[in-house]
């Protein structure tokens, strides 16, 4: 299991806007459509990752939390499910459904849009403002696959919290660690 970090994308980046296939509800969705009336989520991950599996529980919990708070969760799958066929759009719709997510989770077949975000790992997370400006990046908390740290979130919640109130975001954001894209040769 390689474990690639974030590539960090510059704070106040502006959403790159996207046109995907959700595999949940079968249909093409935009991210002007889709974002929060306080903020949006944008994570990369994918279905057979290691690190992806183990949060999970953790991010269909806070998209629960805080979709009613005005913060709506999208997720991206852009791995090459030609050498990845455990990432397939149809293995997508089972496992959005297998771990309850309440958001969409789009298909980016191209690779084109995990390029546009600098997306280097599953999963990489991007909070964005309600005009889809970036404001945290990084990691959803210290708990990795076998390192015996509770899954809590705490990175991201903080960040969506502050968000929400209206208080500073810390600058001194740590890079997820994951999987690597499964890039198309």
């Amino acid at each position: 299991m390689a474990r690639t970090p974030s590539n960090m994308l510059p704070l106040g980046t502006q959403a790159p806007d996207f046109s995907l296939f959700d595999t949940v509800s079968d249909q093409t969705l935009r991210l002007e459509k889709l974002k929060g009336s306080h903020g949006t989520v944008v994570m990369f991950i994918c279905n057979h990752c290691p690190f992806v599996i183990h949060v999970n529980p953790e991010i269909a919990k806070l998209a629960k939390q805080y979709q009613p708070k005005g913060i709506n969760f999208i997720a991206i799958s852009s791995n090459d499910v030609e050498n990845y066929p455990q990432d397939a759009p149809h293995l997508m719709k089972i496992t959005a459904q297998k771990e309850g997510y309440s958001f969409p989770y789009l298909y980016d077949e191209t690779q084109d849009i995990a390029k546009k975000y600098d997306a280097a790992c599953t999963p990489d997370f991007y909070l964005f403002n309600a005009d889809l400006n970036l404001v945290y990046r990084g990691q959803l908390d210290d708990s990795r696959p076998g390192n015996g740290i509770p899954l809590t979130g705490a990175d991201l919640r903080n960040a969506m919290d502050a968000l929400i109130t209206g208080v500073s975001i810390n600058e001194l954001q740590k890079p997820s660690i994951g999987c690597n894209i499964k890039w198309k040769m």
